[in-house]
């Protein structure tokens, strides 16, 4: 059978099925990304007959129409959105959202003499051999009275070029465009697959695309519960975009969905801002206990997963599903109350995160944690903790995430979340993983590594201090920026064997510190500078940081997982150093791990 027709449309006809519901345009809600320069260049190319790239539609079975009617084939476009709108503005004279939620027009003007397109300009409109806005010709009521008054401005121009140019620009309507046609049982992999090969620019179409573009189908409802999708994440970024909102959708503005991101005018905490791809998987998550957006399409398509076979009676079930999903997604109280959990683990900043599935999958378990009214608060949050950090350590989240997903989640169903969390401890957390794996994964230079991350996320938890800092803690440092510090430095190292980035750029070789600190160290060995802590100890006068005890020095020393020996450290003894500090650091993890 096969997976998709081919077939032509003139652009009247299909602007008409877009006005009538048959083809939905799933963008029409969010922000026009096109300039008016490409607007006006399609419009050129439609004149001079160029091809312009087929539209892509995949059949979505039981969409609601606008007239309240359900359709049994109406075609989603998910290839050619911008060209279409692009259309709708230049041709049907219809306004446009811009980045402000506001609706715009985009005015596109035409020279017959020239034959040139522009964007209306003032001197433009003070011209009148322009035509200032083809939409005007495209619905005029009668062309004849068109070319009679543009005459009445223009007598002294070529009656004959002017009419062949004005006929030929008119004739845009009558323009074909190709339209590829994708079943409607295909999965959304296949979908994908297709798309990408038939898109000369090679954009690949993200699986949560398809899902928004399916929501959009369903009548007033889908519209809603999209924008809730969209608006969320914008406003979650964005809160000033609040009162554009507000001022620009007031029929949104006046609904429940508004009500329940409201909130977010006030937020200014930017550990978790969610994309709508994540809000989607969460919510089939939560909602479905599905990791695959394929699944989620049937859902919400009606089709049973059992016989495959449509049954739309399902489909107002699915809606309802997926709405009780977002509307937990979205609680004040539930986004809050999640990260607040998360920062508890020492996650106090988003650049501490690497793994966004991991925060995703972590929000859904929270969640679904919170439907468990016999679990207790304390219980629910140690679970969380341990399952986002055992995450980050085992980068369980990611690759091929969505299948890992609807595994743990059956898991999860099956035996409870606390068991099946320390079934994976057992076997992916074991004294191996502390002693010899970890280790080994923090033999790397990058300081967005999930490992180091981690072990700056333990010194926050523990309330450590920077190293040889009295006072300011790690936690305060990672607020405001702090210096990534050389333990022994790299200037050092350079001239003394180790010229490479690779060799001094280890993380086990960084602590955070103060600035005056690192300063104060420059390019001296530790030999040097350590020396200048201990006399600073024994004479009371502090000449690199505060510490002025051993004792404090010490402690200040365990705090950031820096070996003792520190202070007789070489560049011949540097990658011993490395593997001491490598095994420390793990040692320092394991325990605040144990103790999440």
């Amino acid at each position: 059978m096969s997976k998709y027709s081919v077939q032509q449309q003139s652009v009247d006809s299909l602007l008409s099925l877009v006005r009538n519901g048959q083809v939905a345009i799933p963008e029409l809600q969010r922000p026009f990304v096109w300039n008016s320069t490409k607007v006006r260049d399609l419009l050129d190319s439609l004149y001079k007959g160029y091809p312009v790239g087929y539209l892509i539609t995949w059949q979505s079975v039981g969409a609601a129409l606008k007239d309240g009617q359900v359709a049994a084939h109406q075609q989603i476009l998910i290839g050619g959105q911008q060209r279409i709108t692009a259309l709708r503005a230049a041709i049907a004279g219809l306004p446009v959202v811009n980045d402000k939620y506001k609706k715009n027009r985009i005015v596109i003007a035409f020279d017959p003499v020239t034959e040139q397109f522009q964007t209306a300009t003032p001197v433009i409109r003070k011209n009148p051999q322009w035509i200032h806005d083809v939409s005007e010709l495209f619905n005029a009521t009668s062309g004849f009275t068109f070319m009679r008054d543009y005459f009445t401005r223009n007598p002294g121009l070529d009656p004959a070029l002017v009419e062949a140019n004005i006929s030929r620009l008119e004739g845009i309507k009558n323009a074909p465009i190709g339209i590829i046609a994708l079943a409607d049982d295909l999965d959304v992999e296949t979908v994908s697959e297709i798309f990408i090969r038939i898109n000369s620019k090679g954009v690949p179409l993200e699986s949560a695309d398809f899902v928004m573009s399916k929501i959009a189908t369903y009548g007033d409802r889908g519209r809603n519960i999209r924008k809730l999708i969209d608006y969320f994440c914008h406003l979650a970024v964005a809160p000033h975009v609040y009162a554009d909102i507000v001022e620009n959708d007031e029929e949104f503005a006046s609904t429940e969905f508004m009500r329940a991101i409201a909130w977010l005018r006030n937020d200014a905490e930017d550990l978790y801002d969610p994309k709508y791809g994540d809000l989607i998987r969460i919510a089939n998550l939560v909602g479905f206990s599905r990791g695959r957006a394929a699944a989620l399409v049937s859902e919400l398509s009606g089709r049973d997963p059992d016989t495959r076979k449509v049954d739309e009676s399902r489909i107002p079930v699915a809606y309802d599903r997926l709405e009780r999903a977002l509307r937990q997604i979205v609680s004040k109280y539930e986004f809050e109350n999640f990260t607040m959990t998360i920062k508890s683990a020492g996650f106090i900043e988003h650049s501490m995160i690497g793994s966004m599935n991991a925060l995703n999958f972590t929000y859904a378990l929270y969640l679904r944690l919170r439907q468990d009214k016999e679990l207790a608060e304390g219980e629910r949050k140690c679970i969380v903790r341990r399952w986002f950090v055992m995450s980050m350590l085992t980068s369980r989240h990611s690759g091929s995430f969505e299948s890992r997903w609807e595994q743990d989640i059956r898991r999860i169903n099956a035996i409870g979340a606390a068991a099946y969390l320390k079934q994976i401890e057992e076997a992916e957390l074991s004294d191996a993983f502390w002693e010899v794996q970890l280790p080994a994964n923090l033999q790397t230079s990058s300081i967005r590594s999930p490992y180091f991350q981690t072990f700056l996320a333990a010194q926050v938890s523990a309330g450590a201090r920077g190293f040889l800092s009295k006072s300011i803690t790690v936690r305060a440092m990672q607020e405001q920026s702090g210096d990534i510090h050389h333990i022994v430095p790299k200037d050092y190292l350079a001239k003394n064997g180790f010229p490479d980035r690779g060799d001094y750029n280890q993380v086990a070789n960084y602590v955070l510190t103060e600035t005056p600190i690192n300063i104060a160290i420059s390019n001296r060995s530790p030999e040097q500078y350590m020396a200048k802590v201990h006399a600073q100890i024994d004479s009371g006068v502090l000449t690199l940081g505060e510490i002025a005890s051993a004792e404090d020095l010490q402690r200040n020393l365990a705090e950031n997982a820096v070996p003792p020996e520190l202070p007789s450290v070489t560049a011949a003894d540097y990658p011993t150093f490395l593997d001491r500090r490598r095994s420390l650091m793990s040692a320092y993890i394991k325990m605040y791990y144990q103790n999440l």
